[in-house]
């Protein structure tokens, strides 16, 4: 399969979400989306990117956006999160890494001296035609959100 890039359509792919949807990345043109990957349902630094997204989501819906958080974690701890924390978005399921791979976000990471794949906390912005946009690779939890906001904010300004 094709991998997504900057400035092209991103290719079409079945998600799985919480609540046990079966949906098609497509099913979301029409309106920006915003899709994060986080390494980990329930650590640290993933429970605070999903609350900081939670707590700006009045502003993401004004400016018709969703959001999908994305892990390799299997449905149920996915189902666990999103309960436990509250978020008012849905999660998906990828533990095939079929849509991590289309994104590209599965890299070799230092884990307490040993080398570990796993997901680079990234985030991507889809637009309604389904075009990637813009993305963050390397994500600092801290003020990521913001940043995230104040694109979605001119990309609609654009549109």
């Amino acid at each position: 399969m094709a991998q997504a890039a900057l400035g092209k359509k991103v290719p079409d792919i079945s998600l799985h979400l919480t609540g046990d949807k079966q949906v098609k990345l497509s099913d979301y043109r029409g309106t920006p989306l915003v899709l994060y990957f986080y390494p980990k349902a329930s650590t640290p630094g993933c429970t605070t990117e999903g609350l900081d997204f939670t707590a700006n989501i009045a502003k993401f819906r004004r400016q018709k956006t969703t959001i999908l958080g994305a892990s390799r974690d299997k449905l149920k701890a996915q189902e666990n999160f999103k309960t436990k924390q509250g978020f008012p978005f849905d999660l998906v399921s990828d533990p095939d890494e079929q849509l991590c791979e289309l994104f590209d976000v599965i890299k070799m990471k230092n884990m307490y001296g040993k080398q570990v794949r796993g997901i680079e906390r990234s985030t991507f912005l889809i637009d309604a035609e389904g075009k990637l946009v813009k993305e963050w690779r390397k994500v600092k939890v801290k003020g990521h959100v913001d940043d995230v906001l104040e694109a979605v904010k001119a990309l609609n300004k654009g549109a």
